[in-house]
């Protein structure tokens, strides 16, 4: 119930109120009960399997100055403002700062402005003067509910566990902003394939239906056999085939590309995309460095460590629950028997009940919630650990990759120079009746062949310069600032 005060000034109650609340505050969450923060050792070696050349460092490349081509340059800005994924990454931000601002705000009293009034009236027989009566309560005033007094830190640690939950949630917005331009990358240079490749089986389909018309005529005269006519047939419903297969599959790769840029684009093949996709998309050299700088370059793992964090903090939160609970109830205002007078002088009044819990027995359920908590804490760890070990390797992929597709490319270039070589020299023969149009019709679809792989070649040499770039936490938008208040 609220009690009455002796006399004093507005003013002075209110400061010895306002004195109350700050030496309470002070004392309260002064202490906390979770483990040091220690990082896990890298279960990684120290040092990449493969050499690695002198370069740029990808963490300190946009991928604006990165990625020269500028039809790429705008479907990845297209995709980081349109795309799903990156949408819904950036609402789980919105909701882990929510969250956090909830738990912050347990830390501090929630103070209410309260005002009740009360009419009763007593029939006489049950009055003690036998006589009817009619009374009358109004009070006002200011009211503190069940604030924890976190003498442990539990609220404190509840608090810590929500920030790095809303950091982490941060980092993995970033992480899909990388995975995302990686992607629109490698969709992008996939298409450029299919485009050159497209483009060389039609060059290959006009120049055997040329032939065919040719042999044709050949074979009207009675120049050529049926063999032959029926060769040159087969050669170009080869090329026709290869060439149907081809535009299918562009049109699968713009599907998808359509889908990760999030909305409608014109992925037609420009003017200028029917010549090698690699001549307007150089890639800078990059420099790996050490493993241990993917603890800093790469959001994903950022975001490991942050929850982590949010693992230790827990457990803080779990070991305060073994002490008492001190929670404390408060008001102070104004009360009168008239409404009138609810502002007289001596009106005032106070309530004020702290309440101290102690937990004896709970068949275990505190204890269970502790170990609960430092198991979470051991999955987080081995969450980190795996996730370190995933980023070791896509980097010491995506260097093997850059290594020996480079060489398959010098490879293919100097195949494809004698399997051109090679066709000229088997239709030359036909053509002085030194050798059966098998032969030029064999060189011919083994040329073909070498062009494709060779297309396929460099394109996979590119995505391996885009994976390195993002392995190594290239590409990240910018992280948005998180409040630590």
């Amino acid at each position: 119930m609220i009690m009455p005060v002796p006399a004093l000034s507005a003013c002075a109650r209110m400061a010895a109120l306002a004195t109350g609340l700050a030496a309470t505050l002070a004392l309260a969450g002064c202490a906390s009960m979770a483990p040091p923060y220690a990082p896990p050792p890298l279960p990684v070696a120290a040092q990449y399997p493969e050499t690695d050349p002198a370069g740029a460092h990808a963490a300190n490349i946009a991928w604006q100055a990165y990625f020269a081509d500028a039809r790429l340059q705008a479907l990845i800005a297209q995709a980081l403002a349109s795309n799903r994924d990156i949408r819904i990454a950036a609402l789980r931000v919105e909701e882990a700062r929510a969250a956090y601002g909830i738990q912050r705000a347990e830390q501090f009293p929630t103070i209410a402005l309260g005002a009740s009034g009360s009419r009763a009236r007593v029939p006489g027989d049950l009055s003690v003067t036998g006589r009817p009566m009619t009374s009358a309560q109004y009070q006002t005033g200011l009211n503190v509910s069940a604030w924890e007094l976190d003498f442990w830190g539990r609220v404190r640690s509840l608090k810590d566990s929500a920030l790095q939950t809303l950091l982490a949630s941060d980092e993995a917005r970033r992480a899909v902003g990388v995975a995302l331009v990686a992607q629109v990358a490698n969709g992008y240079l996939s298409l450029r394939e299919l485009d050159e490749r497209v483009a060389l089986a039609r060059a290959t389909v006009d120049s055997r239906a040329e032939s065919l018309r040719i042999f044709t005529r050949r074979f009207e005269v009675g120049s050529i056999s049926k063999l032959d006519l029926t060769q040159v047939e087969t050669l170009l419903s080869q090329a026709l085939s290869l060439s149907a297969q081809l535009e299918q599959a562009r049109a699968v790769q713009a599907h998808a590309l359509a889908q990760l840029v999030g909305g409608p684009v014109d992925l037609t093949p420009g003017a200028g995309d029917v010549r090698r996709f690699d001549d307007a998309s150089v890639l800078q050299p990059l420099h790996a460095g050490l493993p241990s700088a993917l603890l800093t370059q790469r959001p994903d793992l950022v975001a490991a460590e942050h929850q982590l964090r949010a693992a230790q903090a827990n457990i803080g939160a779990a070991r305060a629950a073994f002490f008492p609970t001190i929670s404390l109830t408060a008001a102070y205002g104004t009360a009168s028997a008239e409404l009138s007078g609810l502002f007289d002088s001596g009106s005032g009044a106070w309530n004020f009940a702290p309440r101290l819990v102690l937990p004896i027995f709970d068949a275990g359920r505190i204890r269970a919630n502790m170990d609960l908590a430092e198991v979470r804490r051991d999955v987080a760890v081995a969450n980190y650990e795996k996730s370190v070990q995933g980023a070791f390797r896509e980097v010491a992929d995506a260097l093997s990759n850059r290594r020996w597709l480079a060489l398959q490319v010098d490879i293919g270039k100097t195949t494809l120079a004698a399997q051109s070589e090679r066709a000229r020299l088997a239709k030359l023969r036909y053509d002085n009746g030194a050798a059966p149009y098998l032969e030029v019709l064999d060189a011919q679809r083994d040329l073909l062949t070498v062009e494709q792989q060779l297309v396929q070649t460099r394109r996979a040499l590119l995505s391996s310069q885009v994976s390195l770039y993002a392995a190594l936490g290239g590409g990240a938008p910018v992280a948005a600032a998180a409040s630590t208040h």
